[in-house]
């Protein structure tokens, strides 16, 4: 069995810790790597210091998580997630100067694949670090992401 086949996409209503609380979490190792490590250093930096911390408050933390991108029930590509927290919450990191669309729109194909319902993306490129909260929402056909921002000084 491989780490993607334990993430559970009903997460959030049968876990112990709530979505909020994780989120909360998450954000906060955020600031606390981003006011230690300042920017401009490479993603991978941020990844181990974020999975560094995440641990550290005894959080269950996948690194580096291989996951497949299903058609016609045939893999026709493969994606790597940054970070998965407690089997629930999907981290993509960015060191970048600007967030984008295709930021996002990587996010939306990374929930879909996983069945996850929330995905923080979280980019240490700028002297404040950016947080972007995205979930699939699905009403008929289409999917949106609900993006709500958070950005902090580095102190």
């Amino acid at each position: 069995m491989n780490q993607m086949e334990q993430i559970k996409p009903d997460a959030f209503t049968s876990g112990a810790i709530g979505e909020t609380e994780l989120t909360e979490k998450v954000i906060g190792c955020a600031f606390a790597v981003s006011n230690v490590l300042g920017n401009g250093f490479v993603e991978k930096v941020y990844e181990n210091a974020m999975r560094i911390r995440l641990e550290g408050l005894g959080l269950k933390v996948c690194q580096q998580v291989p996951l497949n991108v299903w058609f016609d029930e045939q893999v026709v590509g493969q994606f790597i997630a940054d970070l998965i927290v407690d089997d629930k919450l999907l981290i993509e990191l960015k060191a970048a100067e600007n967030l984008d669309s295709a930021h996002v729109s990587q996010c939306l194909n990374y929930l879909k694949a996983t069945r996850l319902p929330l995905c923080l993306l979280i980019n240490f490129g700028k002297p404040r670090v950016q947080v972007k909260r995205i979930q699939l929402c699905s009403s008929s056909e289409s999917s949106v992401a609900s993006d709500s921002s958070v950005e902090m000084l580095h102190s």
